[in-house]
Parts: C-alpha cells; structure tokens; sequence
C-alpha cells in the first residue's frame, strides 16, 4: 500500500494547522514503522478516517450515537486497506448517515484535513485495545438529504454548533468546532 500520499498529507496538514505538528509526526512515525498500517491486523494501531459533517446552511453538525462506544461522534472508521484517507471519511460518512452528497472544504485536490487525533480504543470482545490513527475531513452536506442510523449507531442527529457541549465533552470535537469556524470565516 502506497503510504507517500498519506505522508505528504499530513505534512501539509502540519504546515496548515501547527497545533497538531505533533500529532502529525507522532502518525507519521506510525506509518513509516508499520507497512500495513491501513489494516485493522495492525494490532498497535490503524488508519481511520472521519467527516465532520455540517449542515447546507453551515448552522449544525450532524453526530452519531455509537452503538457500541455509547457517545456522540463524527461518523468515521477504518480505512480497511484504502490509503486514500479522504476516501475512508466520505465512504464512513455515508454508511454512517445515509446521507450521499458532500462538498468538502477547504477543498483542494487532496482534499485536505480539518483535524488529526489519536485516541486509544478500549479492549471489546476478544479484540485488545489499540490506537486509532484518525484523519478528519469538513463536509458540507447536500441540500434535501435526509439522514438515518446505521446499524453502528444507536441514533443520528443535527446538533445546533453552539449547542455542541451539550452532547458531548470530547476536546477533540470541540477542536473540529473550532476549526469549522476559522475555515467557514476565511472563505
């Protein structure tokens, strides 16, 4: 699996949003240390892929109830062999959400990341703990799109921005949020 694009990726993403040059090197280091980093048999960790998904008027956010996490997130997950990261989030956010047309943004060709985070997975069944190595994009959602659960998820809703605190306590969405208002002011 070629793991140059994702290489460069988080170079520019380190370049673009300094606050997380660590977190770029820490993946970095990982990539380069693991070839099969974008498989879920990479048992110290693996590529993910998530999409903070706003709605057309840019007014909410549309979070899923984990089913088995039992926490409002961003859809996202693995990227079960796809080095295409961006790929991973788009694909993730409509299993996730049914939902099927995205612009993204800031755009770019790759498209390029809002957020980067690294986050441990508690043990699950006969699964060990292990990192997720996670690449989050912004999403604009269609106009006239109606979202639905998945069988992930217990629920899926639009959350007003301002109200996000009130679903979650997560530093890391409430960093997307912040980022999701510096990108929305520049444009």
């Amino acid at each position: 699996m070629d793991r140059g694009g994702l290489v460069a990726l988080l170079e520019d993403h380190a370049r673009r949003w300094p606050d997380d040059a660590v977190r770029a090197a820490r993946i970095r280091a990982f990539v380069a240390a693991h070839e099969d980093c974008f498989l879920r048999t990479c048992r110290p960790g693996h590529l993910t892929g998530s999409a903070w998904i706003v709605s057309p008027d840019h007014a909410s956010v549309l979070l899923v109830h984990h089913r088995k996490l039992g926490r409002w997130l961003q859809p996202g997950g693995h990227a079960d062999g796809e080095a295409d990261v961006f790929q991973v989030a788009v694909r993730e956010a409509r299993e996730e959400t049914g939902l099927e047309t995205f612009t993204t943004l800031p755009g770019g060709d790759p498209p390029a990341p809002l957020d980067l985070d690294i986050h441990e997975i508690p043990p699950h069944g006969g699964e060990p703990a292990h990192l997720h190595l996670d690449v989050r994009f912004l999403l604009v959602a269609a106009p006239g799109e109606e979202p639905r659960a998945s069988e992930e998820s217990a629920a899926v809703r639009w959350v007003a921005r301002e109200r996000l605190g009130e679903f979650s306590d997560e530093e890391s969405l409430h960093r997307m949020e912040r980022r999701t208002r510096t990108v929305l002011s520049a444009r």
